[in-house]
């Protein structure tokens, strides 16, 4: 359900002419696919902003942190939000296909490199966050659908349950 705008009416999801082909089954695993591939996208865009502080706090000569600095760095958000792990994703699953994020690991060795390091950086997050936004509307669109089907037939929502 969405609210109509300026309206405060809350409308109807409709039903969606690219998912009806998919069966309640596929439909909800469509769903799950979506929602874990947004979960890594989320996981990649994190650590992309993790290292993004991380160049920007670095200082010195040598380009380190004291461990003061690492906690303020990574320990805060900036906004009064702490970062908050995702268990479900592992360090060791590959990456969205979308930007090459292997500089995210790479230690440049002079300010210009760290300035270039982290334009780099900027521009993996901004198309992380492009491709996140993508994976945000289509599983509004899968549960909209879903929302479409129980209403129908709302006892096919208990068909999970047997599953």
């Amino acid at each position: 359900m969405s609210v109509a705008k300026g309206s405060g009416r809350l409308t109807m999801p409709e039903p969606s002419p690219y998912l009806e082909t998919l069966t309640l089954a596929e439909l909800r695993v469509y769903r799950e696919r979506l929602r874990t591939e947004e979960e890594r996208t989320s996981y990649w865009r994190r650590l992309v902003h993790a290292r993004i502080d991380l160049l920007e706090a670095t200082g010195t000569a040598d380009g380190s942190l004291s461990l003061t600095d690492l906690v303020r760095v990574l320990g805060d958000t900036g906004n009064g939000q702490g970062r908050h792990a995702l268990h479900r994703v592992r360090a060791a699953e590959p990456l969205p296909d979308l930007p090459a994020l292997a500089e995210v690991w790479v230690m440049p060795t002079d300010d210009a490199g760290r300035v270039e390091a982290v334009r780099r950086l900027r521009d993996a997050e901004t198309q992380l966050t492009g491709y996140r936004a993508a994976l945000h509307r289509r599983i509004d669109e899968a549960t909209a659908e879903l929302i479409v089907r129980y209403r129908r037939d709302p006892s096919s929502a208990l068909s999970v349950l047997g599953a």
